[in-house]
């Protein structure tokens, strides 16, 4: 194996119980790689299995193998990846056998053409229950609209990045599911290739339908972070100042009528209304303000798992 201190390839592997997977994985992975001439790494990151996995992956030859000390989901297996790849390009790539290792070699020749910091699999034909397909293309297409991100498959595993593009990511939550959109809101450029996609031989699924409802929250994080993420005030204060300044105009309006026209206003529905929209404006502002003191003097680089154990 042509393997190197610093790679020109990582592959970055999140894995949770697939321990019948992950070592026929392996071997596939090194009979393709070392015909390629490139040195490269091997990361496995073992998401709190509670099968095998871990055992299976510490008998591998040439692979770092990173255990977290529980379950702490993709995006933040993928995110300890990142951490670990030294490789000038990152490949990401599932552990069930699903995501061809043959493609491996018309992912570097396409990001060798030097059009794109991010390359997105595409899987035409995949070989899927249909309720994950269903749920996947509505997931797809509500995505691309409200984004603008034109890929026919965001949450598609199997990528290439440019390293500095995969540095750059902080992910969390189900983050994962929408990195295309997350890239390309920092202005990289971002395309799509075909890809093989085989059927699922061993284990089940991961996928749930609670999965497509927690997503929802992390897509309203997205659009949020694509817009907001370094001015927390235009947003938060932008609706303070709306809701503030109209309730101010209404007590404005009812101090008029009580001093000039001798109105009882405290029984009127409207002066509550006021009120309320004043101290909702004062809380939206102060959340903007908080919001730019965190940016701005809070810690970077924060991780939220924690690594058991690593093997080289």
């Amino acid at each position: 194996m042509n393997k190197g201190s610093n790679p020109e390839l990582s592959l970055v592997i999140p894995v949770y119980n697939e321990a019948e997977s992950v070592s026929e994985l392996h071997a596939e992975l090194l009979g393709i790689l070392n015909t390629l001439g490139e040195s490269f790494e091997i990361i496995f990151i073992d998401d709190g299995s509670t099968d095998d996995t871990f055992e299976v992956l510490s008998r591998l030859k040439f692979a770092i193998i990173i255990r977290f000390a529980r379950n702490f989901g993709k995006s933040q297996a993928l995110q300890a990846g990142f951490d670990e790849a030294s490789g000038e390009y990152i490949i990401t790539m599932d552990g069930d056998l699903q995501d061809d290792p043959h493609e491996i070699p018309n992912f570097l020749e396409r990001m060798h053409d030097g059009d794109s910091d991010l390359i997105v699999g595409w899987k035409q034909r995949r070989l899927d229950p249909s309720n994950k397909k269903i749920a996947s293309s509505f997931a797809n297409k509500i995505t691309n609209i409200l984004t603008g991100v034109k890929v026919h498959d965001m949450n598609c595993c199997f990528k290439i990045y440019k390293n500095e593009v995969a540095k750059q990511l902080a992910l969390y939550g189900d983050l994962h599911r929408f990195i295309p959109a997350l890239v390309a809101s920092m202005g990289y450029k971002v395309t799509e290739m075909p890809v093989n996609h085989r059927s699922r031989r061993f284990g089940t699924s991961k996928y749930g339908v609670t999965r497509l409802f927690t997503s929802l929250f992390d897509f309203s994080s997205l659009i949020f972070l694509r817009r907001f993420i370094d001015r927390p005030m235009h947003f938060f204060g932008g609706f303070g100042f709306l809701f503030g300044s109209t309730g101010f105009f209404i007590l404005l309006y009812l101090t008029f009528l009580k001093l000039y026209w001798g109105v009882l206003i405290s029984n009127r529905p409207l002066l509550l209304f006021g009120i309320l929209l004043v101290l909702l404006g004062v809380q939206l502002f102060s959340l903007g303000f908080i919001g730019d003191l965190v940016i701005r003097s809070g810690p970077s680089g924060v991780r939220n798992f924690v690594i058991k154990e690593k093997k080289l």
